[in-house]
């Protein structure tokens, strides 16, 4: 599983990222987390709002913090 998130480094984004990396040990699946911050890359996504959180190649939540357990409700499709 291949999950990105989008963002400038702000502190929604940083935290988005904790909650995606606490999920994915939760669950204890196998995930590729890695962090975009070029715009052109997020806008090419057709992200306008971030943090976004991508999975797999499709955007899953756009301009929402989500927490660890909205996070493991999308993973464990």
């Amino acid at each position: 599983m291949k999950i990105e998130i989008l963002g400038a480094g702000c502190p929604k984004c940083k935290q988005l990222a904790a909650n995606v990396e606490a999920a994915v040990k939760e669950l204890s699946i196998q995930a590729e987390i890695s962090k975009v911050t070029d715009i052109d890359k997020i806008i090419g996504c057709g992200v306008m709002v971030t943090p976004a959180l991508v999975v797999d190649g499709t955007v899953a939540s756009s301009g929402k913090l989500l927490n660890k357990d909205e996070i493991k409700k999308i993973l464990g499709k």
